[in-house]
């Protein structure tokens, strides 16, 4: 079965200052696009460039290309029935602006046909939510709309919890004022 998922969001930011939000990725705190205080966080067994290995929590993945301060591609190696992509990459708009993209592409088999659409498709949503809305913020210094995770991912985030994660339903990077 094919599963195609796409998020982006349209940023007032160069291509430069996009993509060094995606080369921020997987590297600990000084990462400024993945959401490691809600989610499990992002790390490989060295930088990432093409060939390294690692992912988050049960999804797994190695570094299938890399363009620095444009675009870098996951394959898939876990969970068992997930074979494809994912991918963040920074697309110029014009000058002073630029459309932060995450792609999923995959072929989902075996029991994965009932793990993705009854459970990680709904976490998968809510975490490439908040990462846009962590990419909005280091552009514009503020986010006046972030994302709300529903009720359900609610439920699946406290029946299996994010493990090294802050156990908060609400996006931690969300504004005091909400």
């Amino acid at each position: 079965m094919p599963v195609h998922n796409v998020h982006e969001r349209l940023l007032t930011a160069t291509p430069e200052q996009v993509g060094a939000l995606i080369d921020s990725l997987a590297t600990g705190p000084a990462d400024r696009l993945w959401p490691h205080r809600t989610w499990t966080p992002m790390a490989f067994d060295g930088p990432v460039v093409h060939g390294a290995s690692g992912g988050h929590g049960p999804v797994r993945y190695t570094v299938a290309a890399h363009v620095p301060g444009t675009w870098v591609r996951f394959a898939f190696t876990a969970p068992r029935g997930f074979h494809g992509f994912h991918e963040y990459a920074a697309l110029p708009v014009d000058a002073e602006h630029t459309v932060l993209r995450h792609t999923l592409s995959m072929r989902i088999t075996g029991l994965a046909r009932l793990s993705w659409p009854l459970g990680y498709r709904w976490m998968h949503d809510a975490l490439l939510e908040d990462s846009l809305d962590l990419a909005e913020r280091a552009c514009h210094g503020r986010l006046p709309h972030p994302a709300r995770w529903s009720a359900y991912v609610r439920l699946l985030y406290r029946l299996f919890p994010e493990e090294g994660t802050t156990p908060d339903p609400e996006p931690a990077q969300a504004p005091a004022s909400r």
